[in-house]
């Protein structure tokens, strides 16, 4: 299979199908320690550039942390993300809140939505019981 000019190697299709099966959003690092479980002669290197490969195909999504880690999401369709101040766990926000918000801009902005990237920030539910929060 050959993606705009990238063929669907095999490291490469295997570095996307552990990106897909999880929710967590790892780093390359994480994701490098992930695939060697099946490519154990995988290079950093290797997992780095294709990381790149995917998120040019927009076949993964980056996101960025201000500075720290990538992070990277297996879900390609757009979507919010929001994250644990705490731990720096990331989630996903659902689909339905997503609409909700572009809709609201679009009425009240009258801006037409062509794009977005944005990550909230807060106590994820295990890290605001530990801080004894309800």
């Amino acid at each position: 299979m050959i993606m705009n000019n990238f063929r669907m190697t095999p490291q490469r299709r295997i570095i996307l199908e552990e990106l897909k099966k999880t929710r967590k959003h790892p780093t390359a690092d994480e994701v490098y320690h992930s695939v060697r479980k099946k490519l154990p002669d995988i290079s950093m290197g290797t997992v780095y550039r294709n990381l790149e490969i995917l998120t040019k195909q927009e076949e993964v999504q980056v996101i960025r942390n201000g500075g720290k880690k990538k992070r990277y999401d297996g879900n390609s369709t757009k979507h919010f993300h929001i994250k644990c101040t705490n731990c720096g766990r990331i989630d996903d926000l659902p689909e339905n809140l997503v609409g909700l918000i572009k809709k609201n801009i679009t009425v009240d902005c009258g801006y037409e939505i062509t794009g977005y990237s944005l990550v909230l920030y807060g106590l994820c539910p295990d890290c605001k019981k530990k801080l004894g929060g309800k």
